[in-house]
Parts: C-alpha cells; sequence; structure tokens
C-alpha cells in the first residue's frame, strides 16, 4: 500500500513539473482563442455574418484573441495566438504558436485591444505564412455595427493568396497610418505545449506533435 502511495505521489510531482509557466500561459492562450471563435461564430451583422462561411471552406486559422495597439504618432501593435490548418481528412490539425506584430506611423492618438482572427483561404497560403513568418502587407478596414466589428482584407508576401481578417475593437484608436506586420513563431510557447523543440511546419503541416488541450479549440473551428 505504501509502494503504491509513493509512485502516486511520484507521478504526481512529475506532472507538476510538467506544468512550466510557459505551457500554462500557452494553455490559456488556448482557451481565449477558443472563446472568441466561438464568439465570433455567434455574430450575424455584417460583414461578421461571412464569418462561418469563410471558416467552413478555410484552409487555415490563426487567432489572436488580444492584440494591444497603443502610442502617440509612433504605435505599435501585438498580441499571441495560435496557427491550425486543414489536416489531410478535412479536419483541423493541432495548432502552433506565433505572435503578431506591427507598426505605424502616422496621426494616431489612443489605444485599442482586438480579437483577430485570420480566415486563410489555401493550403498556399498557410505554407507561405509559415515559411515566410506572415509578414504582412497593407490592408482596409471597415467597421460596422455596435460592437465596433470590423473585416480586413490582406496580402501575405509573395503569396497572391487571400487572407480575410475579421476583427471586434474595444477602445479608442484614430488618425490614418501605413501599418505593416508580420506574423512571428513563438518557439518557447511550441515547446512547452508539446515537448523537445517542434517547428511550425512539424506541427500545422506535418501533423507529428498532438496535445489533446487543443482539442477545444479544434472543436469550436467546425462549422457545423
Amino acid at each position: 500500500m505504501m509502494k503504491r502511495i509513493a509512485v502516486l505521489i511520484a507521478v504526481l510531482g512529475l506532472w507538476g513539473c510538467a506544468q512550466t509557466p510557459l505551457a500554462i500561459e500557452a494553455e490559456t492562450l488556448l482557451e481565449r482563442a477558443r472563446t472568441t471563435v466561438e464568439a465570433f461564430k455567434q455574430y450575424r451583422e455584417k460583414p461578421m455574418a461571412y464569418f462561418r462561411a469563410m471558416l467552413e471552406d478555410a484552409q487555415g486559422v490563426a487567432v489572436f484573441p488580444g492584440v494591444v495597439k497603443a502610442g502617440f504618432i509612433v504605435a505599435a501593435e501585438a498580441g499571441n495566438g495560435v496557427l491550425l490548418a486543414r489536416d489531410a481528412s478535412g479536419g483541423w490539425g493541432y495548432p502552433a504558436f506565433y505572435t503578431l506584430g506591427a507598426g505605424s506611423f502616422g496621426f494616431q492618438v489612443g489605444g485599442q485591444v482586438s480579437e483577430i482572427v485570420l480566415i486563410i483561404r489555401n493550403r498556399g497560403a498557410v505554407e507561405s505564412i509559415i515559411e515566410h513568418q506572415g509578414k504582412l502587407g497593407a490592408d482596409l478596414e471597415v467597421t460596422v455595427g455596435t460592437f465596433g466589428a470590423g473585416v480586413e482584407g490582406s496580402t501575405t508576401t509573395n503569396l497572391g493568396a487571400d487572407i480575410m481578417v475579421f476583427s471586434k475593437s474595444a477602445g479608442l484608436f484614430g488618425g490614418v497610418s501605413l501599418e505593416g506586420g508580420v506574423l512571428g513563431k513563438r518557439n518557447d510557447y511550441n515547446a512547452a505545449f508539446y515537448g523537445g523543440q517542434p517547428t511550425p511546419r512539424e506541427i500545422v503541416l506535418d501533423g507529428r506533435h498532438v496535445n489533446p488541450k487543443a482539442d477545444p479549440l479544434r472543436a469550436a473551428l467546425v462549422v457545423q
């Protein structure tokens, strides 16, 4: 009996060690991403009403549940998120962790927090994001409804494929500026969540890494 208790304590101790702060942050980010997707699926105001249809046909998706934008004259925005793609069976694979960063220069003042979902419409676009770390060009935003929801069109560098960006923002940010952004890999989150040193390609395209704690987000991406 005492031996069994000792083994149980040892197992629990190892499990506790596995729950590193980065792993906990990654799991929290996945839950926030799931909440964002579920909320976006419920919106019926145009253009957010197109979200469900585009999600159903998407070959990939990137979800950033908390992008913060702030500044005076020179501004910056950043937030962590996840990138997923369809697997060979047409279902959703497992997420790789990314960060979204952008800077802008122009007449602007204030701050804003946004939930952003990129609908990636073909496999080539997913591969380009992974290959080029998702360098984004110019975009166009149209704000609609009382929620401050918006939709943007964006193109990945050297791609030519369409990426639709749906966003819901809260806060105040005004002015005209030239903006550019990049999706950068969060290798630390990927390692903490999956173990080892997995690359986004191995996770997203090759399907070589799994973690059931991502299953709620994968389920949320299914349009029924």
